[in-house]
C-alpha cells in the first residue's frame, strides 16, 4: 500500500483515531484506552499485517508523555508510526504491547528507565541501564544535584 492508500484504509477502519500523513510515514494516533486493541489489530488484518515493530520511544511533552511505535508489515512492505499519550506526567501509564510485538518487551524496559512510563501489564518491567536509586534523566524536569545534571 502507498503511504495514500494505508492513509485511506486506516481513517476507514479507524474513525476514531486521528490520523495524517507524515514527511515519511502516515501517522496515527489513538487514545489510551484503544492501544493495546488497535495494535492487535494493525498486526492480525491482512490488509495491514504490521509484524515487525522496529522502534519504540518515549517523549516528555509538557502535559503528558507520548509513547510512539514505529512499525512495519514484512509481507506488505508497508510502515506508519502509531502513537499514544498518557493522561498526565506525573504518573505516566500505557498498558504493555508486548503480547503484540515481543520485542515491545525491551524497548518499553528502556522507556521506562529513561522516562519513568509505566506499562500496564508488563512482565518484567525493571531498569535496563540505571539504578533504582536514579531518576528519569530523558524526562525534561530531571535534575541531578550529585552529577550536576540539569535540563
Amino acid at each position: 500500500m502507498t503511504n495514500e492508500e494505508l492513509k485511506a484504509y486506516l481513517t476507514e477502519r479507524f474513525p476514531e483515531a486521528e490520523i495524517k500523513t507524515g514527511p515519511q510515514y502516515v501517522e496515527m494516533t489513538v487514545v489510551n484506552s484503544s492501544l493495546l486493541e488497535t495494535a492487535n489489530q494493525l498486526k492480525t488484518e491482512k490488509e495491514t499485517s504490521f509484524d515487525y515493530l522496529f522502534c519504540l520511544t518515549g517523549v516528555d511533552y509538557p502535559q503528558n508523555m507520548g509513547i510512539i511505535y514505529h512499525l512495519e508489515s514484512l509481507e506488505h512492505r508497508h510502515t506508519m508510526v502509531l502513537k499514544v499519550k498518557t493522561a498526565d506526567r506525573v504518573n505516566p501509564a500505557v498498558d504493555t504491547v508486548s503480547s503484540v510485538w515481543v520485542t515491545a518487551k525491551y524497548h518499553e524496559r528502556e522507556v521506562y528507565d529513561l522516562l519513568g512510563v509505566r506499562f500496564n501489564n508488563h512482565t518484567d518491567l525493571r531498569r535496563v541501564f540505571l539504578d533504582d536509586d536514579w531518576g528519569h534523566p530523558l524526562r525534561k524536569d530531571y535534575v541531578d544535584e550529585v552529577r550536576i545534571v540539569e535540563r
